[in-house]
């Protein structure tokens, strides 16, 4: 059935069924199904087939007899033999609520907490079996320091004093703002609020947390938090809605079953995107097109709910004149198909009464989000829907609460970071190679600085080259923290197995790294004190996804130049490649999902190309 569930107990079978319910009713796909009849049928997948569902891990829990098994965990330990922590899933921004089975202070298995307002009964396959890596042999076990091109084992204390002396060094030489810090959104609150701490300690050092956007022109008109607009229970009672950018299956694969689940009510569902994604439920209404093409058909769609506003004489939200003249502008030169599909979508929205309008991870790295995200915005007005922002990363919200960006500011916000090469870099739980939308640049960026210090849970060869003091961090299920999810729920959880090695607890390495860089107000004793600073600042910053008129957002100037023989590269971030525990996850990386990277192209640009898929 794949690396995932095992069948090798199916003699215990009672032909319930629930598992093949289960994808039919939750999952979307019909992975399992009852072959024969009498006494001589069998639950079994498809010929040829393998259980791949994202939500696949569910019918271990479903199975009322054991006959479908977890095969990471099969002969590992014994059920009562395992102790039970609460915790919270740090894959996503859903905040999953999950049960972390511990042995002889090792994670053995996960499995879901029944939390309604949330996950539900279920979790993520993502969630479920990525606690293989936390035991990955890339753990980073002690502090270590590169001198003269050679790595050295290194207590603490003098690991942290060559980072603080590096860092004054920088700083004295060049300025506070020759340093850059970026953070992984999947870091707590408290590791966020004391990072943000440091970065204006040392005088104005760049901070960002934003890893995969690449167009920040909107930044100066936001208003506060991103966030999903509604609560997640609300999501299920959806009428309409239009999803921009999204690949809701693979991104957020519980959210999509709470998507999946109001379509069998009703929802009339409408999606812009490049690629002709499976969501396994019915569309109402399908825009494919290049990404560089999608703030046009938003503004056609907006062009049509202004129009039709206006035949009803009912009152019109006012939007920007350079916004109102760019779209006039485009719907002239529109082709009749483009004008076609922009009506359908925006008779679909203009329809029902629970109306949601969101932007996903791939309109997010969008060369045009400023526009998008204004756009997106401006038809959720023109619709009385709300907006919604798919947000990436467990904290990714408290992140932003606590400043982890420059909006308007001097500072350099996550592209810049690389693009602008700094002196010194901070990573903080953060793979930049794999992580960042620049891949390639923070490579080049990372070996002009004259120090990298990194703040890890792992090792990569990359980093090894690149960086010159490696801290060992605690991971999520080693240290106590608190997560914002995409709701703008805070949920705190405890460590639950002692930290791997000498790795220490995030909080704690800054702390010491603080005060060995006399930043005062940072000397917290313990996390309830920490949390209850963080919670404050945090509270300051309300959830809001407006965003304000931006001068020059419109610029004529700064439009598209693609012509139709130009290929354009739209990079999906692989549900099993979303942070460095998953990563190192290896039952995971089985599947078909995490299989190489491969290269999608349109059959028309093939042919064009005298090429042929393989």
């Amino acid at each position: 059935m794949g690396p995932l569930v095992s069948a090798e107990e199916m003699s215990r079978c009672i032909h319930c069924t629930r598992c093949v319910r289960f994808g039919q009713e939750v999952a979307g796909v019909m992975e399992l199904g009852m072959n024969h009849r009498g006494q001589h049928s069998e639950i079994t997948s498809f010929l040829g087939r393998s259980v791949d569902s994202e939500l696949s891990g569910n019918m271990i829990d479903l199975c009322p007899v054991g006959a479908l098994t977890s095969k990471p965990f099969r002969y590992g330990a014994r059920t009562w033999e395992l102790s039970r922590r609460r915790s919270i899933a740090m894959h996503d921004a859903l905040g999953s609520n999950i049960v972390v089975q511990i042995k002889h202070d090792k994670v053995m298995r996960v499995v879901p907490l029944e939390n309604e307002a949330i996950n539900e009964c279920w979790i993520s396959d993502r969630d479920r079996f990525s606690y293989e890596g936390l035991n990955s042999s890339d753990r980073l076990s002690v502090p270590m320091i590169k001198r003269h091109g050679q790595w050295h084992e290194v207590d603490w204390a003098t690991a942290l004093g060559y980072a603080a002396h590096a860092l004054e060094g920088v700083k004295s030489q060049h300025g506070a703002q020759s340093i850059g810090i970026l953070a992984s959104p999947n870091s707590s609150l408290e590791e966020h609020f004391m990072l943000s701490a440091i970065a204006q300690g040392l005088g104005g050092a760049s901070i960002d947390s934003r890893l995969r956007q690449i167009d920040f022109s909107a930044d100066p008109g936001l208003s506060g938090a991103p966030w999903l607009g509604m609560a997640i229970e609300e999501v299920n009672q959806l009428q309409r809605l239009l999803l921009i950018g999204s690949f809701l299956r693979k991104d957020h694969p519980l959210l999509a079953s709470r998507v999946r689940a109001a379509a069998k009510q009703g929802l009339s569902l409408s999606m812009l995107h490049a690629v002709d994604d499976d969501l396994l439920m019915p569309l109402a209404n399908k825009a494919l097109l290049p990404p560089s093409q999608w703030p046009r058909m938003l503004a056609l769609i907006l062009k049509q709910l202004r129009s039709q506003l206006a035949l009803e004489a009912k009152p019109m939200p006012a939007v920007a004149p350079d916004m109102k003249d760019w779209v006039d502008r485009l719907a002239v030169s529109a082709s009749a198909e483009q004008m076609q599909i922009a009506k359908s979508i925006a008779q679909s929205l203009q329809s029902g009464e629970r109306k949601a309008v969101w932007i996903g991870s791939a309109a997010k790295s969008n060369p045009y989000f400023g526009r998008i995200h204004a756009l997106a915005q401006a038809i959720a007005e023109h619709c009385d829907a709300r907006l919604g922002i798919l947000v990436e990363g467990a904290n990714a919200v408290g992140a932003w609460q606590l400043g982890l960006q420059s909006i308007a500011s001097k500072q350099a916000n996550a592209k810049q970071l690389m693009a602008q090469a700094k002196k010194a870099y901070v990573l903080y739980q953060v793979e930049p190679e794999l992580d960042h939308a620049a891949a390639d640049g923070c490579l080049s960026a990372m070996s002009a600085a004259d120090t990298v210090i990194a703040m890890s849970a792992y090792r990569s060869e990359a980093m090894m080259r690149y960086a010159d003091c490696l801290l060992p961090i605690a991971a999520f299920t080693e240290t106590s923290g608190t997560v914002v999810n995409m709701e703008g729920r805070r949920q705190s959880y405890s460590a639950v197995v002692k930290p791997f090695a000498q790795s220490r607890p995030g909080w704690k390495v800054l702390r010491v790294l603080a005060d060995l860089l006399q930043i005062p107000s940072l000397a917290f004793e313990t996390i309830e004190d920490l949390r209850v600073s963080a919670f404050a600042k945090a509270d300051a910053c309300a959830l809001s996804n407006q965003v304000h008129h931006v001068s020059g957002l419109f610029d004529t100037s700064t439009d598209s130049l693609t012509s139709q023989d130009s290929f354009e590269r739209l990079a999906e971030i692989p549900i099993y490649a979303c942070d460095g525990v998953v990563r190192r996850a290896a039952s995971l990386q089985m599947t078909r999902d995490a299989r190489l990277p491969a290269l999608r192209m349109n059959p028309g640009a093939l042919h064009r190309l005298n090429a042929a898929a393989t």
